[in-house]
């Protein structure tokens, strides 16, 4: 089959499930199209050869929209690749469209984004996770393999769970964040899902590595993530912090988490117990840093440079002020607010000063935990995808959906979900291993044994056949 016509099969199906999963904010038919015709006409052997990419609306895409779910950017179209773009066309790749979330990449249920929500294609009447929820729907429905997320505190892996596929976030540095809209600059990455760990994989190794535009990307080779998978995981050694699977954690979920550990015994892995004392304050930490970066980096949208404007403003004062009133929506707001409180006089030493050293604390859990273990396992989500709207006036709720998945932004390692199960009424969730800095490999192998071996072996309500 031609690539064209692998293209045009894309678009159909991403057009079709659109207006019942609104997954996709702009589909982008004409350039993947064209694109397609110009591999068809030139073949080659790249890694990613006319292989579909979704791509989260907060990373940039020379003349796409990019829009981060917000009214402030509705109409804003990038002037330049991302370098995880970039390196997609390099590798053939080609990029079908951008997908929702929320707003500024702030909310764990894709409600907060201002052109609604994503569904959830296991059942429409849920949340598919946030904040990169239109990534993972175009995923876990079938319409592509492989798409881009952003992660600050969980944005991949958690909605990765609740939509049954992969979802992955790297070590910090190990993907450049040029052309990445900046959430909080310290814990963003690009991450990326698939509906396999080797679909995760290949990406990992087409978009990684140093890059001279992002002085956070680091020096480190990169090797083929593929070419190790299917290599036998006994003898690794997976930790187990059994305190963080008590109070909170619902009943399936857990009885699938115990399962799970025991499927990695069978696979020849062994267990032991791993403290990470400070676990406990990582919510806490993650929402004093993360909105203080918030406050900061969201002050450059004032209607001044690019994007929304508000009429009708006396001066540039009130223009300034009713710009962001009418432009961001209320978790912006809520976030903003929360953020330049803790760091205000009288408050930094209390609030953001404490949470940085409270971050060092838990970053040295790890560092600890990694002398006992090669990975480290916990659900990846408390429970599995609530209501549409059942959180949405309860943002501590909310905030909680990422308890298993803030300390490894916070510590800067790399983590995945992979599918483990499905609740009686027929949710997935996903089991998460989390790794010492530059381990990808590894967790790659451990996933991949995991799923080769106990597939999910069940498909959303939603999905293109």
């Amino acid at each position: 089959m031609s690539v064209v016509s692998k293209i045009e099969n894309v678009l159909t199906n991403a057009e079709r499930l659109n207006d019942e999963l609104n997954s996709f904010l702009s589909i982008e038919r004409e350039s993947a199209l064209a694109r397609a015709a110009e591999l068809d006409a030139e073949p080659g052997e790249r890694l990613l050869e006319g292989v579909a990419i979704a791509v989260k609306d907060n990373i940039c895409t020379k003349g796409m929209r990019t829009s981060c779910g917000s009214q402030i950017l509705h109409d804003y179209r990038a002037h330049y690749d991302a370098t995880a773009i970039s390196r997609l066309k390099d590798a053939g790749a080609i990029i079908v469209g951008k997908t929702n979330m929320d707003e500024f990449a702030m909310g764990s249920s894709n409600e907060s984004s201002a052109f609604g929500p994503a569904k959830n294609p296991w059942d429409i009447s849920r949340v598919p996770g946030g904040s990169s929820g239109g990534s993972a729907v175009a995923v876990a429905s079938g319409v592509v393999r492989a798409s881009l997320g952003s992660e600050t505190g969980g944005s991949v892996r958690q909605p990765a769970s609740l939509c049954g596929i992969v979802g992955f976030k790297p070590t910090y540095g190990r993907i450049s964040r040029f052309g990445l809209v900046a959430f909080a600059s310290s814990l963003d990455n690009i991450g990326i899902f698939g509906q396999t760990t080797k679909d995760v994989a290949d990406v990992l190794t087409a978009i990684a590595g140093r890059d001279e535009r992002d002085s956070t990307s680091a020096n480190v080779p990169v090797p083929h993530y593929g070419s190790t998978l299917g290599n036998d995981v006994a003898g690794k050694v997976i930790g187990v912090p059994r305190a963080l699977l008590g109070e909170g954690v619902d009943e399936e979920v857990r009885a699938s988490i115990e399962s799970a550990i025991a499927n990695f015994e069978s696979l020849g892995a062994k267990i032991v117990d791993v403290e990470l004392p400070h676990a406990k304050y990582g919510i806490a930490v993650y929402y004093i840093i993360a909105t203080a970066e918030a406050s900061s980096n969201l002050a450059r949208f004032d209607g001044v440079r690019y994007g929304f404007r508000a009429e009708e403003a006396a001066g540039l004062r009130e223009m300034y002020f009713k710009t962001r009133e009418q432009g961001f929506g209320p978790e912006v707001k809520r976030r903003i607010m929360l953020g330049t409180y803790v760091l205000s006089s009288g408050y930094y030493d209390a609030y953001y000063s404490k949470a940085q050293r409270v971050r060092a604390l838990v970053k040295r859990d790890y560092t600890e935990a990694f002398t006992k273990c090669d990975a480290i396992l916990t659900p990846t989500s408390p429970d599995t995808a609530f209501k549409l709207g059942e959180r949405s006036d309860d943002p501590i709720a909310m905030y909680l959906s990422d308890i298993y998945t803030v300390s490894a932004n916070l510590a800067g390692i790399p983590g995945i979900s992979v599918p483990c199960g499905l609740s009686g009424d027929g949710l997935p969730f996903g089991v998460q291993l989390v790794g010492n800095f530059w381990s990808e490999q590894t967790l790659f192998e451990l996933t991949h044994a995991y799923e080769t071996a106990f597939p999910l072996g069940a498909k959303p309500a939603v999905f293109a056949e």
